[in-house]
């Protein structure tokens, strides 16, 4: 039997695997994120011999000292920007993630989310909740047809392949992308043009949405010459990471007229937002969301628990981060 910390509260079923596999789990008691130094004090209680840890835990160095014993951190996310792989690997610690069980549910959010903007679902409702509604009008909340359209798609793996598939079957939309390489297997799947940078990109779409992981590479990679290259009908939309956007660039963007608006699910400071983004009526902001359907919620505890109980029992967990 090992003990094993969990940084958060999760949905119990990974927990639940935890205990039948025959580990002693222990679960913050806290009703929020636990503070770097909290963490620290947590990990010192007990000799722990795992963790499972959320992308919202800092886990560097400092972390890992505090945890000894505790040769892997299973990260309930996708993304790992969170953790320090080199600590890591100087730690010998073996960090794992939760890959794939959010495709589809992501990909949906941000194709909502894209309909959501264009159609200025979010404005409709704040207007008609502050009894502004006074009759049809032909000119009302007029909003934007995504019917023949150019989206552009940043980032074209498993969730901007997804978006790209939904928006082409569903809407009728023409795609447009650019990846480090060339996605030829969503171009045998719908009719799509590769684009060799992120600034033709930029300029021929009329929605962009972006799906790039967070790198050094990709940190502002959305900065305010980029913004500017956009048709001032154009939308933009973020479910990825919040620091691949400049946000001070996007609100400016946005409150001068550059673009037409924006649906944001994710944010450069989390969970605090750039000054003046929450005042702008062309943007939809939700917080961080576009995983949270119950099963995928689910399966993501279970995989990251899965991850942990088959690295105690001697076994390469199946979602290893390189």
């Amino acid at each position: 039997m090992a003990s094993v910390f969990v940084t958060r509260k999760i949905p119990t079923v990974g927990v639940d695997l935890l205990k039948k596999a025959g580990h002693e789990v222990d679960v913050s008691e806290k009703d929020g994120v636990l503070t770097k130094e909290e963490l620290v004090a947590e990990l010192g209680k007990k000799e722990y011999e795992a963790v499972l840890c959320l992308l919202t835990d800092t886990i560097d160095g400092e972390v890992l000292d505090a945890a000894p014993h505790a040769k892997i951190f299973a990260n309930y996310a996708v993304g790992y920007n969170n953790i320090d792989l080199d600590a890591a690997k100087g730690h010998g610690v073996t960090v794992t993630n939760t890959p794939g069980v959010l495709t589809d549910t992501v990909a949906e959010y941000a194709f909502s989310l894209m309909l959501v903007v264009a159609k200025r679902i979010a404005e409709a409702d704040r207007f008609t909740r502050a009894g502004k509604y006074e009759g049809w009008a032909p000119e009302l909340l007029l909003g934007s047809d995504l019917k023949g359209q150019i989206l552009g798609i940043l980032g074209a793996g498993r969730i901007g392949s997804g978006v790209a598939t939904r928006a082409s079957r569903g809407l009728g939309m023409n795609v447009i992308y650019y990846d480090v390489k060339r996605n030829e297997a969503l171009e045998g799947e719908i009719e799509c043009t590769f684009k060799e940078t992120v600034e033709e990109v930029m300029k021929e779409a009329d929605v962009v949405s972006v799906h790039v992981p967070l790198l050094d590479a990709t940190k502002h990679l959305i900065n305010k010459e980029r913004l500017a290259l956009m048709k001032k009908s154009a939308y933009f939309i973020n479910t990825s990471r919040g620091p691949v956007v400049d946000e001070a660039a996007l609100v400016d963007a946005l409150r001068e007229g550059v673009i037409a608006g924006a649906g944001l699910d994710v944010y450069e400071n989390e969970p605090a937002l750039a000054p003046g983004l929450a005042e702008l009526p062309n943007v939809t902001i939700t917080p961080h969301i576009a995983s949270a359907s119950e099963g995928t919620r689910n399966k993501m505890s279970e995989m990251a628990a899965q991850n942990i109980v088959d690295f105690l029992a001697g076994n390469t967990p199946p979602n290893v981060v390189s």
